[in-house]
């Protein structure tokens, strides 16, 4: 792009950029530290991450002072002057991140900056990201250890690691910057945010869940939620390992998940819904069709036929919008096994209802609520949000009819995520819906650090409901071993 290299370093030069003395006048107001659009439209997407300096991702944590910027503004405004952005689209990421931080030091040197070896390298990699990627948001992304990321205005930045939010030293150059890194993000997905659309739910190239609320809505400046998605994703093997289940416990989770039975997740924000959801649909035949329908396609199913759906807010003149429940409604003209809806919010459980038990055995979804019993009463609220006027009678019989497990996961106090209930549904004693518990978790206290410590525990029932399932599957013989070694731990 910028001209070949070679061995004469002044003839690369004069190939790359514009002449020297365009870079030493005098300095010009800071300019916002990210692109125009104009700009946005010939860089490189940012899906193809180039390599972040492990010690910047460090530095990261630090507050910078004003010096810091105001120097990075004057280099940013600089650099924008000197390259050629449409052919540098044309290059591979770490290819152009090379070329950038090579026009990047010249500008130091010629500029006569007074920078430690460190700072400058922190400063190449921030004006690099600038310009390729997310911004100052690349180093968090970059760290698996990070759920959320929040941004509350250009100059607060929260993360959170290990269940605790903690404040970090990242900041914008102004408001301008971060709705423009926001712009990007969304206008990846084909969304827009701004002040005619000031919300927009989007995802990352990873299946990251960003949430953008721009001003005038936000007061003080865009605010930007990422919920991060691990690189290499959990299995219930690891959940075992981190102790949101027992062995045995987990044993029963991949039975359920082989086994068709019908699952609703239940639980809090960040309580770990969609992650367990990944997890049981790792247990699906591979010869299965599955439709997924969700807001902002987050689940990734290992499966090789698989459909995913997701909705379409409406256009500027209020029209095009996709609901969830078409989404649902139209799934089941596609000749689907299991339909897996990555959250239900409203009417549209209704439609996975009636697909639950008109022939699609083995559909799953999540549902927002603290406990089994509230995720029943919250299916009920959200079909009498649809204008359904069924008889409350029919309405529970609907749910018996349809929904065979129920999976309770919490986010405790200490943030530690534990699957706190598997809870059957088990019929109706006239109009109250009856549920066993198959397994609950016991909070015993806390040690001295103050992680809670609890167990799993067995109820003791030996023949659960969905035992017929089970033996219709050939894996009777592995419930009953699963279920007689968590009543035998119990006991010991």
């Amino acid at each position: 792009m910028f001209g070949k290299r070679g061995n004469d370093s002044g003839k690369r030069v004069e190939a790359i950029r514009t002449p020297i003395p365009a870079l030493v006048t005098a300095p010009t107001p800071a300019p916002s530290l990210a692109p125009t659009p104009a700009h946005a439209a010939a860089m490189i997407e940012p899906g193809s991450r180039p390599t972040i300096n492990p010690q910047h991702v460090a530095a990261t944590m630090r507050e910078k002072g004003d010096g810091y910027y105001t120097t990075k503004a004057q280099v940013f405004s600089a650099l924008i002057d000197t390259i050629d952005l449409s052919q540098l689209s044309r290059m591979e990421a770490d290819a152009a991140r090379e070329e950038i931080r090579d026009i990047v030091n010249d500008i130091i040197a010629i500029k006569n900056f007074a920078m430690s070896i460190s700072e400058q390298e922190e400063l190449l990699d921030d004006i690099c990201n600038d310009v390729l990627g997310y911004g100052p948001l690349e180093p968090l992304l970059a760290r698996d250890d990070i759920a959320d990321i929040m941004v509350n205005g250009a100059r607060k930045t929260y993360i959170e690691v290990d269940g605790k939010v903690q404040e970090t030293g990242i900041r914008f150059r102004d408001n301008q910057q971060l709705l423009n890194i926001c712009q990007r993000i969304v206008s990846q997905v084909g969304r827009r945010v701004d002040e005619s659309s000031p919300i927009c739910d989007a995802r990352l190239p990873d299946g990251s869940r960003v949430n953008v609320i721009a001003p005038p809505l936000a007061i003080d400046g865009a605010v930007l939620t990422i919920r991060k998605f691990r690189r290499d994703k959990l299995t219930l093997d690891q959940l075992v390992r981190l102790g949101a289940i027992s062995p045995h416990g987990a044993e029963v989770l991949q039975i359920i998940g082989r086994v068709r039975c019908n699952v609703i997740i239940s639980g809090g924000t960040g309580s770990g819904k969609t992650t367990l959801l990944n997890c049981l649909t790792r247990y699906i035949d591979a010869n299965e069709r599955i439709i997924t329908c969700e807001d902002s396609a987050e689940l990734q199913l290992q499966q090789p036929h698989v459909v995913r759906l997701e909705t379409r807010p409406p256009n500027l003149e209020g029209e095009g919008e996709v609901t969830m429940r078409d989404l649902v409604k139209n799934c089941l003209r596609m000749r689907p096994e299991r339909i897996i809806v990555g959250e239900v919010r409203g009417p549209e459980v209704f439609d996975l209802l009636q697909a639950m038990n008109t022939g699609h055995d083995g559909s799953m979804g999540t549902i927002h609520s603290n406990s089994p019993r509230e995720c029943l009463n919250r299916i009920e609220a959200m079909i009498a949000m649809g204008g359904f006027t069924l008889p409350p009678k029919t309405v529970r019989e609907i749910i018996v009819g349809s929904v065979d497990i129920i999976i309770q996961a919490a986010r405790l106090r200490d943030g530690s995520r534990r699957i706190t209930h598997i809870t059957e549904v088990v019929g109706m004693e006239g109009d109250v819906i009856i549920t066993q518990d198959l397994l609950t978790y016991d909070i015993k206290g806390e040690d001295a650090q103050g992680r809670i410590v609890g167990e799993h525990i067995s109820t003791g029932i030996g023949r659960p409901a969905f035992w017929d399932r089970a033996r219709y599957y050939n894996e009777e013989r592995r419930l009953a071993a699963a279920l007689d070694a968590m009543e035998k731990r119990v006991q010991a």
